[in-house]
């Protein structure tokens, strides 16, 4: 048998094990791996794909099946297999799209909310902190009497209210940013949106300010600003991005650095005017309305629904709009029915949180983020609960909102009004109005949301596929055995498969520039540390650990290739520097997920740095605390 016969009797056995031709979306290659996107993973015969001649290992990572065959070798393989599966002339490129469109756009849309909101969660939650605080100094009358105190609320007040004025600018900037543009054009283009040179769009739409419209060939344009306007700020990141891109693919190389930026910021601000601004600011209005007739003339089933989606109306940021619509119901009527229903619907999120911070309370970095984000609810702020958790794990924010649309019904049920606005959760009760027992039924209502929102959350997290993987993965946490660590012995960080360091698509590991030692491809999130020692480095990426083991050996574990780019955002790290560690130990999580999805390599090379020699002990599959290579120390 010839080689062409051979590779085509592998593509034959290929195409057999993953289930057919009709399953294949597409394939590609890297230095080592044959990847391809099936339809339908599960449909992949595991095992009969590791058996496959010259086929070195298996494994799926992401929306991507990868098939280790080795450098050059590969380049063979792949040639005969994209003829004869007719997926030639894909890049990683267009494989990585393949891949993304096994998820639908609202998967899509509500991770790069997640991606983008990742970044500036901590901004966001010190203020939200900062305004419930201020929220309560303001209602005390000790604090307005005393200079000192006065003063000391007032900058609180100023350094809580920063991040929130900003927010579109500080979105534009992170989402430029996470879609591949220049990070200060979307400084740039976020602080267009909020230039004082443009009508503040809160006063416009209560009726304060008249803006200036202009004609542009014919096609009237209203310069009003973009205060809340959150999913502008997100769709104006990725325009940015895109045509800072294009422009710097486009132009020569002696003019780009003046020509490029000038030309992206012009076009982007031209589409912010006249396209996007005016469609987002469209759609959202339609919303508010919708929402506020179903109120009017849905009866229960309005209040529920309203309830049930006004915290979704937040991520748009057109939550705002309803201070004018509240200010018009005090005027008309005395009384204001939409501000105990915003209430329930912020402290229903807030139930969200708690309920997923019981599914994770072991979870370090979760408890970091849930705390202060139900905090922040208590005192009428939902952002860090929405952007920071809800979101971000979709199924508490469904859990949120059907725990807020049955409290609504509540509302509506016992005519719990209000007798002002601006105030909600537990401020809020100073404005609840009284009557018909208003006090304790603003304190039931909230019970009800709260309660249902655990409760909810805890309930679908239970049954759903992902909470049951994250399960899962903390059950083979507590099944990784034990590992007496001999000295000079280096052990398996990953659960997966090892190889030689040769056989890593990085050429700056493969030709052991840094130092010998071995490759890993993890099929499992979880990253233990190969020996004992102590921490000596962590980079502030999160995605490489430097640690010197007991004898003095220095090594290097680097999760991912490329992933320095990816700014610490799918990595989870259980140590810091200065840690003392033992094998087998937990140090890190990296989503492999998450890394495959930006089109990079999940290989985690363990190197020696302190270039000590190695001996090879295991290669292949590997679990965790194997034990994989040993070091001869220098004389």
């Amino acid at each position: 048998m010839n080689k062409e016969e051979r590779y085509q009797k592998i593509s034959e056995e290929i195409v057999k094990a993953v289930g057919g031709m009709d399953n294949i979306a597409g394939s590609a290659h890297c230095a080592t791996r044959l990847r391809i996107v099936l339809k339908d993973n599960d449909k992949a015969d595991m095992e009969q794909l590791d058996n496959i001649d010259l086929c070195k290992g298996t494994f799926v990572a992401g929306d991507q099946l990868q098939m280790i065959f080795g450098a050059g070798l590969v380049n063979d393989v792949y040639d005969m297999f994209s003829k004869y599966t007719h997926t030639e002339n894909m890049s990683l490129t267009d494989i990585k799209e393949a891949g993304a469109k096994k998820h639908n756009p609202l998967q899509i849309a509500i991770k790069s909310l997640s991606d983008v909101f990742i970044e500036i969660m901590p901004g966001i939650l010190a203020a939200a902190l900062l305004l419930g605080l201020t929220g309560v100094l303001n209602n005390l009358e000790f604090v307005q009497n005393n200079a000192t105190l006065y003063a000391i609320n007032r900058l609180v007040t100023i350094a809580s209210a920063g991040i929130f004025d900003v927010l579109p600018l500080a979105v534009c900037y992170s989402a430029t940013k996470r879609y591949g543009g220049k990070p200060i054009l979307g400084i740039v283009m976020g602080a267009i949106m909020l230039s004082a040179n443009l009508t503040n769009a809160y006063d416009a739409a209560q009726g304060l300010a008249t803006p200036e419209t202009l004609s542009l060939f014919g096609v009237p344009i209203e310069l009003v600003g973009f205060q809340g306007g959150i999913i502008i700020a997100l769709m104006m990141g990725y325009v940015t991005a895109k045509l800072d891109q294009f422009f710097d693919k486009k132009i020569p190389d002696a003019v780009k650095l003046l020509v490029s930026p000038l030309l992206t910021v012009l076009l982007s601000t031209l589409l912010l005017f006249t396209i996007v601004g005016p469609v987002g600011r469209t759609l959202s209005n339609w919303i508010t309305t919708g929402l506020i007739w179903t109120t009017e003339n849905l009866g229960v089933f309005g209040y529920m629904l309203f309830a049930g989606v006004q915290q979704i109306i937040v991520i748009t940021g057109l939550h705002h709009i309803f201070g004018a619509i509240e200010a018009q119901l005090i005027a008309d009527t005395g009384t204001n029915f939409l501000n105990p229903l915003m209430s329930v619907a912020l402290m229903g999120q807030g139930g969200a949180v708690l309920g997923y911070l019981l599914l994770h309370w072991n979870n370090v970095r979760d408890r970091e983020i849930c705390i202060p984000s139900f905090l922040s609810t208590l005192f009428g702020i939902s952002e860090p609960a929405i952007f920071g958790v809800n979101l971000r794990h979709k199924f508490p924010l469904i859990a949120g909102c059907l725990a807020s649309a049955v409290s609504g019904a509540y509302v509506y049920l016992t005519h719990l009004t209000a007798l002002g606005f601006g105030t909600t959760a537990l401020p809020g009760l100073a404005i609840a109005n009284p009557a018909n027992n208003g006090y304790v039924n603003y304190i039931i209502a909230h019970l009800i949301a709260l309660g249902l929102g655990i409760l909810f959350t805890v309930l679908i997290g239970r049954f759903s596929k992902s909470e049951k993987e994250k399960k899962a993965q903390e059950k083979k946490l507590k099944e990784i055995p034990a590992v007496k660590a001999e000295p000079n012995v280096v052990y398996s960080p990953v659960k997966g498969r090892a190889a030689f360091i040769t056989e890593c698509s990085d050429p700056v590991f493969n030709q052991k520039s840094m130092g010998d030692g071995m490759v890993f491809i993890p099929e499992e999130e979880l990253i233990v540390s190969p020996v004992n020692g102590t921490v000596m480095m962590v980079f502030p990426t999160k995605h490489a650990i430097g640690i010197r083991t007991e004898e003095g050996t220095e090594l290097l574990i680097h999760m991912g290739l490329n992933t320095v780019s990816l700014e610490g955002r799918p990595f989870e790290l259980y140590v810091g520097e200065g840690d003392t560690v033992k094998a087998g130990q937990k140090i890190a999580r990296m989503d492999l997920k998450a890394i495959e999805a930006e089109g990079l390599s999940t290989e985690t090379p363990v190197v020696i740095t302190s270039m000590q020699a190695v001996t090879i002990q295991n290669t292949g599959t590997v679990n965790w605390g194997d034990s994989v290579m040993t070091i001869t120390q220098k004389d």
